[in-house]
């Protein structure tokens, strides 16, 4: 393609010769040549031009470009330019054409003519495959289940009975879509239940009866999964993940949490059964939520907290457990003054005791290592 057709799917413009032919996007050190393209958005990637072999490079709208660089495509957001070339320059996954004869699809199983079901996928009973769908090897995809148009399946995902995935949903290796909750009941009041409303253990789990989970999970339109993920099917109804909602590697999700559009749930999440979180919401690295806790939409949560109690929209929370910045911050700079107002205080009891005759007294020992 030419520079100018890569510019137009990016609604950028050109400055130098757009009519110069592009085989690849690459590295500013990696151009081989004056058909690879240079991606050099920010300043150390432009400080390498000078002695890249690519003639052409996309830039940020501002950037002073070297010499020997005959055209340019200028972006205005970097990183979102760089979603819309990788689109450009995307290497689709490889998929055959049709069923794959060693794979197994149910004979009453509707799969649509153009979808790609790869060696050793398994199809179950009344499931539906809509058209462009592209399901790899080892994928298991359970009775009743539905699988939206354009939807991926990377090899090991696990679709559960009664799933339903919307349009173009990607699911990574090995994820589980549909897995019954963690969901368990004592026949008398046991050592949560005594623990939760008393703070001490009176009850004994002495029989512990699992709570099937008939449910199921929803997902909406352009969802995506990662990989080692696991989202619980709901206790009765459905487990429920908005449209747009994306969901990093090995993320938890429980059995009735509802989530809603255009959320962003990075590594390592957990988020307890029956939560319900809302639009737009970003829960960052090792984020832990509560059963039942409701957080607002909009509302963002720093990673390694813990969130125990509603959070309200369009607010930044922090902590463990989890608290509003501003008061996050101030907790940190009281334990980070904690050394020098015990400094303090002991300088403060020796001069009380010798202004009462006593002499100093003596220091106390602390069973803490002392820090900076």
């Amino acid at each position: 393609m030419i520079l100018a057709e890569i510019a137009a799917a990016l609604d950028a413009h050109v400055e130098g010769d757009s009519t110069l032919v592009i085989r690849r996007a690459v590295h500013p050190s990696e151009a081989e040549g004056p058909e690879d393209l240079a991606l050099a958005m920010d300043k150390d990637l432009l400080a390498l031009l000078p002695g890249s072999k690519a003639v052409a490079a996309v830039v940020a709208e501002g950037a002073e470009v070297p010499d020997g660089i005959q055209a340019r495509i200028v972006v205005k957001r970097p990183r979102y330019a760089m979603a819309g070339l990788l689109d450009v320059f995307e290497k689709p996954v490889h998929a055959e054409p049709g069923i794959h004869p060693m794979a197994f699809v149910a004979p009453d199983a509707v799969v649509a003519d153009d979808a790609s079901i790869a060696p050793f996928a398994y199809v179950g009973p009344r499931a539906r495959i809509e058209a462009g769908v592209v399901i790899l090897p080892h994928v298991t995809v359970g009775a009743d289940a539905v699988i939206g148009a354009g939807s991926l399946l990377h090899p090991g995902a696990r679709i559960g009975e009664r799933v339903v995935l919307g349009a173009r949903c990607i699911i990574h290796p090995n994820a589980a879509v549909g897995n019954d909750g963690f969901s368990f009941v004592t026949p008398e009041p046991g050592s949560v239940e005594s623990a939760k409303t008393t703070g001490r253990v009176v009850g004994t789990n002495v029989l512990i009866r699992r709570v099937n989970s008939i449910g199921t999970v929803i997902l909406g339109d352009d969802v995506e999964i990662g990989a080692g993920s696991a989202i619980d099917r709901g206790t009765v109804t459905a487990t429920r993940i908005g449209n747009g909602t994306k969901i990093d590697n090995l993320v938890q999700i429980g059995h009735n949490v509802q989530i809603g559009t255009n959320c962003m749930l990075c590594g390592h999440v957990g988020v307890a059964g029956s939560a319900i979180i809302g639009d737009r919401v970003v829960l960052a690295g090792k984020v832990g939520v509560a059963d039942h806790v409701k957080i607002g939409s909009d509302a963002v949560v720093a990673g390694n907290s813990g969130v125990g109690t509603d959070i309200p929209a369009k607010s930044v929370y922090m902590g463990y457990p989890a608290v509003p910045r501003a008061r996050a911050f101030e907790q940190y700079k009281g334990l980070a003054r904690l050394k020098r107002l015990f400094a303090e205080v002991a300088d403060l009891k020796a001069r009380l005791h010798a202004v009462d005759g006593v002499g100093a007294a003596p220091p106390v020992a602390s069973s803490e290592p002392e820090q900076d």
